[in-house]
Formats: structure tokens, C-alpha cells, sequence
């Protein structure tokens, strides 16, 4: 390990873009990244570096932070927080970065995407004409032009995802608890009676909170007016699929578009186990649902992005005096 002063080490626990790196580097920050290390380990050495960059692979807790003597900042390569104890870390005095602009865009653009898949049942007519199947009337799908869809959530994914949607001649209804005053040319800011009463289209995009675990049950599907499309680019656990698998099975879901599951591993890096519940199982026999593997916002160009956003914010408060190169 390099014999450096604390305040100027910093620990990346996962793969990232290279760019990541280099900016912290050239701003005097010496960088470490051991592909082997282990919980154990880290407990033992968290307590030499003043900065970690994570995406997924650990789960930084109370128990691992209060390790952490030295640390002065944690960056989140990604959006959601849920994998760091953000309320010990505000006590501690740890300032805690995530970089949801730099992969909004790619969130939106996957979420118009596969919503266009869904409705169009493009996944099936593709597999069927595979096998020298041609049926038009059954694979005739429905356009966006003129339907409602309601954003529950309106950051940075939500935002993107409703200006992505501006050029389809949708009235796009968004709501958020912690937020107002964001109606535009392409969004108009509902309270949640309007979206029931008027959605066609449900997309999520809020971080995964007590608040907004299973916020997608029965009972909630029950107070749309109409029949929905449901995309989910959050967090697999915001939906209860066994809920979601009975609206499936009923006039109520014409249909699911989920980048995550709940089954998914604390990494998102694999599915829990080999054994996946009965839920899991229906919406993999589905035509009804399209999946696809916590890929919405992991595209080429969000990868530097994020290496760029989280290493702007990190750099803007904590870059050292003595060096005075930036990125």
C-alpha cells in the first residue's frame, strides 16, 4: 500500500472508467483498487483512505463506517444511495456525492425504448417471424400519440424520460412528494387523483426508501381509472411483483417494462439465487412483460459521464491545495 498521508487516498471499490481515475490522480489524489478485497479486508483498511468511490459491490453501513477515521468523502458512481447509511455519514461529517445527471439520459432513452417494445409487441413479433411465423392482426400494436403517462418522481431520470417523450404528442402528468413548481413545455406537475384518473402509462423513477418499498401494490394499481402500461428503471423492490404478476394476470396491467426485479443481488450485479420465486417465473413466461438486466442507465457514454460527474462534484470541495491540475 502506498505511504501516503490519509488525506489524500482514495479507495475505489469497484471497476469504473478509466477517466475516473485519471481525474482524481491528476488532482493529486493517489488511488487504489484491489479486485479481490473482501468485507473482511476492507474493514481493516477503510480506516487508511479520506475518500471511497463506490457503485454497488459493498454495502457501506454504520459498522463499516465507523471504521473509517479518516474519511472525509464518499462518491456513489450512480444514482440511488440506498448502499450507503447516509444519516451516520452526515454525523460522522462524511459528504456523500451520487451522479444522477450522468445517466439520465440513458435512463430516458431505455425507458422510451422499451415502452415502444412493449406496446408494439415487437419482442414477440421478432421471435415468432425467427421461426417463420407471420401474424399481423394478433402483433398489432398501440401508438403514444394522445395517451396519458404519469411519472411518479420527477428528478433527474423522470425529467429526462418526460422531455424524451415531449415529440410523441403525450400529455405527460408527473408527480413528485419533494418537489413543485416543475411544470414545462413537455410536463405538466398532477397531484396523484389526477394520475390515477387519467394515466395510461405509469413509469417510476424515486429512489428506494422505506417510503417507496412495495409503493406499487394491489391496492395501488386498484385506483388507476384505466388499464396501464408499467415501466420500472428505479429499484426491482418499489414493486411488489407477486402484486404486479396478479394485475398481469387481469385486465388491470396490459403490461410491465422492468429494468430491475426485486430479486435482484445487493451488487445488481446477478439475481439472488438459482431458485427464484414463483413471481420471478411468471414474468419470465410472459408476453406480457419485457426485462431487461439493470441496464437502463449503463451505456457507453453514461460511463464516462458518470466518471465525470461524481469526479466534478468530489474535486469541487475536496481537490488538494498543492496541486493545481483539474479534470
Amino acid at each position: 500500500m502506498p505511504q501516503t498521508t490519509a488525506n489524500k487516498k482514495v479507495l475505489l471499490l469497484d471497476t469504473n472508467h478509466p477517466a475516473l481515475e485519471e481525474c482524481l490522480g491528476d488532482a493529486g489524489f493517489y488511488c487504489d483498487y484491489f479486485p479481490d478485497l473482501n468485507l473482511d479486508k476492507l474493514k481493516q483498511i477503510i480506516g487508511f483512505y479520506s475518500g471511497v468511490i463506490v457503485r454497488s459491490r459493498f454495502h457501506l453501513d454504520q459498522e463499516l463506517l465507523s471504521l473509517a477515521g479518516n474519511l472525509s468523502f464518499i462518491g456513489r458512481v450512480g444514482a440511488g444511495m440506498e448502499g450507503i447509511d447516509i444519516t451516520y455519514a452526515q454525523k460522522a461529517g462524511i459528504r456523500c456525492f451520487n451522479a444522477p445527471e450522468g445517466n439520465r439520459n440513458a435512463v430516458g432513452e431505455h425507458a422510451l425504448g422499451m415502452l415502444l417494445a412493449l406496446m408494439n409487441r415487437m419482442i414477440i413479433a421478432d421471435a415468432e417471424v425467427r421461426k417463420g411465423i407471420w401474424k399481423r392482426e394478433e402483433n398489432r400494436g398501440e401508438e403514444l400519440d394522445g395517451k396519458t403517462i404519469g411519472i411518479i418522481g420527477y428528478g433527474n431520470t423522470g425529467g429526462a424520460f418526460a422531455k424524451k417523450l415531449s415529440s410523441f404528442n403525450c400529455n405527460v402528468l408527473a408527480y413528485d412528494k419533494y418537489k413543485s413548481g416543475f411544470s414545462c413545455e413537455y410536463v405538466k406537475e398532477a397531484g396523484m387523483e389526477k394520475i390515477f384518473r387519467h394515466s395510461d402509462v405509469l413509469s417510476l423513477h424515486v429512489p428506494l426508501t422505506e417510503e417507496t418499498h412495495y409503493l406499487i401494490n394491489t391496492d395501488y394499481l386498484k385506483k388507476f381509472s384505466k388499464n396501464i402500461w408499467i415501466i420500472n428503471t428505479s429499484r426491482g423492490a418499489v414493486v411488489n411483483t407477486g402484486d404486479l404478476v396478479k394485475g398481469l394476470n387481469s385486465p388491470k396491467v396490459k403490461g410491465a417494462a422492468l429494468d430491475v426485479l426485486e430479486y435482484e443481488s445487493l451488487s445488481f450485479e446477478n439475481l439472488q439465487d438459482k431458485a427464484l420465486p414463483e413471481p420471478y417465473r411468471m414474468l419470465a413466461a410472459s408476453e406480457k412483460v419485457i426485462l431487461s438486466p439493470h441496464v437502463a442507465g449503463w451505456t457507453v457514454e453514461s460511463k464516462l459521464k458518470l466518471a465525470e460527474v461524481i469526479t466534478d462534484k468530489i474535486l469541487a470541495e475536496f481537490k488538494p491545495p498543492q496541486i493545481g491540475v483539474g479534470c
